[in-house]
């Protein structure tokens, strides 16, 4: 196993200089209706309140599967993610569509519960239909020094999801620094995960360009180190269509167009679906 702590020092400041010139260097897109349709079909479309029901969550599905029948010529969105105890129930209403169903589980937001605690969930969550799971790193442990049980549980967690893919939160607003970000990306990576993922959408800050280009090195990095693809998934806070745009362009220039679609790059989300429709009406008619 890697010694975690041996991560080199990384600089906020560094980070901030090299996210904002990465950012000015992009090509801006020529066609930007287009871009956003693309977009559209990379959201996990989300609700995780604990007002949640069972009309939410038909909503919610309902919404997911009806971009494509818009006169739009605009996909649907990648996924839709929700607690465990509406993953049949999502699973159900999607059955006829190319949606898959992902969940939190893990003890989502806090991570704090026992080991066996989480991996019942994940299982309980997989055995309900859920082909992907969003779980959320133990900050608290992380924080103390803990890398190799926090690499240990993520690889628990990995094995529990079985064929479902797992998507793994470190939530960066806790974790504050650049050399914390890239350790806990090394982390996750190492274990076996399929996407990093920012943060949970209940903490603040959540999404930020600055971590987001701190992952997304790391996974470059992996990859050149070992051959093995990772996605990515900034979610918490993207509500609008400039926002996803910047996490976009980021992800284009440290990664390559070819990382662009729904198998390596997600965007979550609730509120950002129907700005980018909006966006798009209004890029056409301008």
């Amino acid at each position: 196993m890697t010694d975690f702590t041996q991560t080199p020092d990384i600089s906020d400041k560094d980070i901030q200089e090299r996210t904002e010139k990465i950012l000015v260097d992009a090509r801006e897109e020529s066609v930007k209706a287009k871009v956003f349709g693309d977009i559209l079909g990379l959201i996990d479309l989300t609700t995780l309140e604990g007002t949640d029901t069972k009309k939410r969550v038909e909503d919610l599905c309902s919404q997911a599967a009806s971009f494509s029948t818009l006169p739009d010529g605009l996909p649907n969105v990648a996924a839709v993610c929700v607690y465990p105890p509406f993953v049949a129930q999502a699973r159900k209403l999607l059955k006829d569509t190319d949606i898959r169903v992902a969940a939190v589980a893990g003890a989502f937001p806090s991570g704090q519960s026992p080991l066996f605690v989480k991996m019942a969930e994940v299982r309980y969550a997989v055995d309900e239909g859920a082909e992907e799971i969003d779980m959320v790193i133990s900050r608290g442990k992380f924080l103390e020094g803990e890398y190799n049980e926090v690499f240990d549980e993520i690889a628990a967690i990995r094995e529990a999801c079985k064929n479902a893919h797992l998507k793994v939160i470190l939530e960066t607003g806790e974790l504050k620094t650049a050399t914390n970000i890239r350790r806990a990306s090394e982390i996750a990576l190492e274990a076996g995960c399929h996407f990093l993922k920012t943060s949970t959408g209940k903490v603040k800050p959540a999404a930020t360009p600055e971590a987001m280009l701190v992952m997304l090195e790391a996974i470059r990095d992996y990859h050149k180190k070992t051959g093995l693809m990772t996605g990515i998934k900034p979610a918490g806070g993207i509500s609008r269509p400039d926002t996803a745009l910047t996490y976009y362009r980021l992800t284009r220039e440290v990664l390559g167009s070819k990382r662009l679609n729904k198998k390596w790059f997600r965007i979550g989300a609730s509120r950002l679906a129907g700005s980018l429709v909006e966006a798009i009406r209004n890029a056409k008619n301008a």
